[in-house]
């Protein structure tokens, strides 16, 4: 029996996952092989082990506490996170989320344990129980697989990837990199394709669970951004981050398979927390099959489902970022709120250097705006009053939108803050914390296709929606897809305004 949390695999399905090479359950549970002491993922193409040597963790870490090693064939330590980490709400699911963000590396285990309210040992129990290994042997597993993408896909010295990767020592770095994949690094790096790293930048590619339907995804992110911050260019979202230990610049480009992603960091060591952001704007570990399910059980959203199946949630890459924006985006068009985000930008955020052009600033941090003159800020007066309320409450602590948030009191934090209401609590909720179950039934693209559908709007579409649950915000992605929403295509479209509507 393997557990996920909300959900179990026994034996039987496992088993039966592995005869059939089922993709679906990779990087959900991680299958071990006693005879070889080698684990993989379910659907790796090697000849299959008799089930008696048959063993199943639920993390690479957990296979690698084990003593086994990462099979060379199907690469199981870089297969797409697990979802349930991230649809999650409990203390194991923040957890994972922040390992993720590197925290671990930054702070130690017990910064992490720290972040969550819980003792080391308290955290250290409840990790174990779940996923089979505790916060640094987690983060001991991460750190590997960013050493082996950045060994194989850049020609950084051996130095650097093991500095950018978060390992204290070149010693460490060869012993876990041959621990973890039976070779050594430099024996790695031949055996790869050709390095991927030029002019300053690296490129990676980020791998997703199919189907993957990317028109809405970065049809979103264009329509909406800020210049300056971001931009779309030449079938690329690029945009600027504010990293632990300095500015970064990413552009994503959707490729065969995957997401290529260059990335410009002014510290390596900030190369784990830039893709664990991408991959989080991207939604790129999500389970496209549970929503399928779901919301193609309802008559109305079916055919929309089984035209373009794989949906993605639009997110941001930076949480505070997002929840800022959102209040400048009430009921204006999507067009005029990034204008107003460049203008702040430009007055209050930090300088960027982009070699390629187009980008030049972060988006102001919530402590800057925080000092603003209210006289400076481009919008209506209670716009104002919000945006500051919101910008100080988020510096202080009092709101909380990064991946380690307590959902729940996140939205109640939210709720609190004077002119936050109840859209943008949902659309925080969606696109910053995350939640695969946000509903802003009063966002007028939702209220507009709801309408198109036939599925009523108000207490009505509140109603119906119960049955797509836990899975609403991506019901929210076919209902804007249902209408003629500036986020359908690329490029993007006319803008269309964001509002709170009286139902």
């Amino acid at each position: 029996m393997t557990n996920h949390g909300a959900i179990t695999f026994n034996e039987t399905q496992l088993q039966a996952a592995v005869a059939g090479r089922d993709a679906r359950f990779d990087g959900w549970v991680y299958l071990a092989v006693t005879s070889t002491r080698i684990y993989c993922r379910p659907s790796c193409p090697a000849v299959k082990p008799k089930r008696e040597h048959q063993r199943f963790y639920a993390s690479a870490a957990a296979a690698q506490e084990a003593g086994y090693r990462a099979c060379k064939r199907c690469r199981p330590d870089a297969s797409p996170g697990s979802p349930a980490w991230d649809w999650r709400t409990d203390v194991c699911a923040r957890a994972m989320r922040l390992i993720g963000e590197g925290v671990v590396d930054r702070e130690g285990a017990a910064g992490l344990a720290a972040r969550l309210g819980y003792s080391l040992r308290q955290l250290e129990r409840l990790l174990t129980a779940e996923v089979g290994a505790g916060p640094a042997a987690l983060a001991r597993a991460q750190r590997a697989q960013v050493a082996r993408t950045l060994i194989e896909n850049t020609d950084l010295p051996m130095g650097q990837v093991a500095f950018a990767a978060g390992f204290a020592s070149i010693r460490a770095f060869n012993r876990v990199v041959a621990d973890v994949f039976a070779c050594a690094p430099t024996e790695l790096r031949a055996k790869a394709k050709g390095p991927a790293h030029g002019g300053g930048a690296i490129t990676l590619r980020l791998a997703y669970r199919t189907p993957f339907e990317p028109s809405n995804l970065f049809g979103h992110l264009a329509a909406a951004a800020a210049p300056g911050v971001e931009e779309w260019r030449d079938g690329a979202y690029r945009r600027t981050l504010r990293l632990p230990n300095g500015p970064g610049i990413a552009s994503l480009r959707p490729g065969p398979g995957y997401i290529e992603a260059r990335l410009r960091v002014a510290d390596l060591r900030d190369v784990t927390a830039a893709v664990a952001r991408c991959r989080r704007a991207l939604d790129l570990d999500a389970d496209p099959h549970a929503p399928t399910e779901a919301l193609a059980a309802d008559p109305a959203l079916a055919p929309l489902v089984a035209k373009t199946p794989g949906r993605r949630v639009p997110r941001k890459a930076d949480g505070p970022e997002y929840a800022i924006r959102a209040v400048i985006g009430q009921q204006i068009a999507t067009s005029s709120a990034a204008t107003i985000a460049a203008r702040l930008a430009e007055t209050y955020g930090e300088t960027v250097d982009d070699p390629e052009g187009g980008l030049s600033r972060l988006f102001p941090s919530p402590a800057a705006l925080a000092e603003a003159d209210p006289a400076h800020l481009p919008m209506p007066k209670t716009r104002k009053a919000t945006v500051l309320a919101l910008a100080r409450a988020l510096a202080d602590g009092a709101v909380e939108v990064g991946p380690g948030a307590d959902w729940v009191k996140a939205r109640a934090a939210l709720g609190a803050v004077p002119g936050v209401g109840p859209w943008t609590v949902e659309m925080i909720a969606m696109r910053a914390l995350g939640d695969p179950d946000a509903f802003p039934v009063k966002d007028l693209g939702v209220i507009r296709g709801a309408k198109a559908l036939g599925l009523g709007t108000g207490k009505a579409l509140e109603a119906r929606s119960q049955a797509w649950r836990p899975w609403r915000a991506y019901a929210v992605q076919y209902l804007w897809a249902s209408s003629a929403h500036p986020t359908n295509e690329l490029p993007a479209g006319p803008a269309e305004p964001n509002e709170e509507v009286s139902v």
